[in-house]
C-alpha cells in the first residue's frame, strides 16, 4: 500500500508509442484516478489520450453508475472521434466489461487488470470489507448485469498467480469470458504501478490497438 501511494511520485515508465487512441482507466475498490497516474502518464507520454474516470472514490456498485460511466465513455469518444480502449483495474474492470456490453460501438478493447468477474464473486479477500461498507451483498448489486458474460468488443483479461487478493482464477476465468488471457507475476495492487505491470499494458495496447500492417 506505501509503493501504490507512492507511484504518482515516480516517473513515467517508456512503453511502445500509441497513435493518438484514447484510453479510459477506471481504479480499483476504495481507489481514486490517483492510484492510476503513473500508468495514465505512462500512455500520455507514449502519444495516446490517456483519462481517468473522474467519479472520485471508488466505493462500489451504486444504480446509477453504468449510466455515470456511459455518459463518460461517450464523452471521451465524442471528443476524441474515436473508440475508446478501457482498461479496468480490480473491481474497476468489472465496469469496464458491462460499460462496453452497453457501447460496444464505442468501444476498441477491454483490459481487465486482476478484476474477479468469473466464478465465485466470493473468491477474493476484499468481499467481507465490500459488503461491511455498502448497503448490498458483492454477489447482489444494485445492477442489472451479468458479470461473467463476455462483453462483443475485444477483451483481454490480465491476471496473476501471485495476486493476493483476488483469487487467480476469477481474474484469468474460462476460455470463453475473454478472447485473450495473459498471465503476469505480479501482486495486486502492483497490477497498474510497478515497472513491470506497466510495461505489459504498453505491450498488450500496441499489439492489440496497432498491429503491424
Amino acid at each position: 500500500m506505501p509503493a501504490l501511494l507512492a507511484s504518482p511520485f515516480q516517473r513515467p515508465v517508456p512503453i511502445p508509442p500509441g497513435q493518438g487512441q484514447p484510453v479510459l482507466v477506471y481504479p480499483g475498490y476504495l481507489t481514486t484516478d490517483t492510484s492510476s497516474l503513473r500508468l495514465r502518464r505512462s500512455l500520455s507520454a507514449a502519444g495516446y489520450r490517456a483519462h481517468g474516470w473522474q467519479l472520485g472514490r471508488n466505493r462500489g456498485a451504486r444504480d446509477d453508475l453504468l449510466d455515470r460511466l456511459s455518459d463518460s465513455l461517450l464523452a471521451v469518444a465524442r471528443s476524441s472521434g474515436a473508440k475508446v480502449a478501457l482498461i479496468g483495474w480490480s473491481l474497476g474492470g468489472i465496469y469496464a466489461r458491462e460499460v462496453a456490453k452497453r457501447h460496444p460501438d464505442h468501444v476498441s478493447l477491454v483490459m481487465t487488470l486482476g478484476s474477479p468477474f468469473s466464478g465465485d464473486l466470493r473468491a477474493n479477500n476484499a468481499w467481507r470489507i465490500y459488503e461491511l461498507l455498502n448497503d448490498h451483498k458483492v454477489d447482489r448489486p444494485p445492477l442489472e448485469i451479468d458479470i461473467a458474460a463476455k462483453p462483443p468488443v475485444r477483451t483481454v483479461a490480465v491476471w496473476s498467480p501471485r495476486d493476493g487478493i483476488v483469487a487467480p482464477s476469477a481474474a484469468c476465468g474460462e476460455a470463453w469470458e475473454s478472447d485473450r488471457q495473459v498471465e503476469v507475476s505480479i501482486r495486486h495492487l502492483s497490477l497498474a504501478r510497478q515497472r513491470e505491470g506497466i510495461e505489459l499494458i504498453g505491450r498488450l495496447l500496441a499489439e492489440e490497438l496497432n498491429p503491424p500492417a
